[in-house]
């Protein structure tokens, strides 16, 4: 059976670069927003056999973890009586204690309210879901254009970083190493994990260090104004870390390169900087 795609959020980052890339693909595939799903019949949901959840509220992020704030659990629990969909959830990398190559059963060790939330989430739908049909992706920083916006409350680092362009400066992070991918790199592993019904909990990462400034370099490639090196605020997240990906490359079989990455940057840089595609 070819996949039916669920897409729950239609204007975030992640869900609206996710549409367009399965759309390319020709993956039968929708978007709708979680008030609405919630007014769905069975006979609408059972159209699909993935629904992949990107969505998430303010309360979720910056609260106490409570139920009731749990769309991933909401979720799971309107679609436990329909054998038939799976879902795929959203969490992050922040779960784990940051280090260099953070295997899946690496050390969890959350340190911000979101990230408490986010690996509790996990815990309760592992719960109450039979575990062939939960899919959970630990994301490392996704890299990809993401719309301008006043209201956003988890913002990329893309999204940081040409805010602070437009004001000329770029924030010196010599030091710091993370792991980055691109989004539509993002969207191809995660439609491969689909298309071969894997299930369970799987790193999804470049899984090389990358050092900040080179990522700067790539996004500021089209940049013909001059900018200032401003010193990392105190609160600037300067963890570094590597996930291990290893496991999620040997279930599926998809090239991630770091040349992908840049490539996904400078089109970024492009789009920005000369406002071409």
């Amino acid at each position: 059976m070819k996949n039916k795609i669920l897409i729950l959020g239609k204007r975030g980052f992640v869900a609206s670069n996710l549409l367009n890339f399965l759309k390319k693909k020709k993956v039968y595939s929708a978007s709708i927003n979680s008030k609405n799903f919630f007014l769905k019949k069975k006979n609408y949901l059972l159209k699909f056999n993935y629904i992949i959840n990107c969505s998430t509220s303010e309360k979720f992020i910056l609260k106490k973890y409570s139920k009731k704030n749990d769309l991933n659990l909401k979720i799971v629990k309107k679609i436990i009586s329909l054998p038939s969909v799976n879902f795929v959830m959203l969490s992050s990398r922040k779960v784990y204690k940051s280090k260099f190559n953070i295997t899946e059963k690496g050390i969890l060790l959350p340190s911000c309210q979101y990230s408490k939330n986010i690996l509790r989430s996990e815990i309760e739908l592992k719960k109450i879901l039979y575990k062939k049909r939960l899919l959970i992706l630990r994301i490392s920083n996704l890299i990809g254009y993401n719309k301008p916006s006043s209201k956003k409350i988890l913002k990329t680092f893309v999204y940081n970083f040409y805010e602070n362009i437009k004001k000329g400066l770029i924030m010196e992070t010599n030091h710091i190493f993370k792991d980055f991918l691109g989004i539509d790199k993002f969207s191809e592993i995660l439609l491969k994990l689909t298309q071969k019904k894997c299930y369970g909990t799987f790193n999804v990462s470049l899984g090389k260090k990358i050092f900040i400034k080179k990522i700067v370099s790539w996004l500021n490639f089209y940049n013909k104004d001059s900018y200032r090196v401003a010193k990392s605020k105190e609160n600037y997240n300067n963890d570094c870390f590597t996930l291990c990906n290893k496991k999620l490359m040997k279930t599926i079989s998809v090239k991630n390169r770091q040349i992908d990455l840049k490539n996904e940057c400078l089109i970024l840089s492009r789009k920005f900087f000369c406002g071409k595609k």
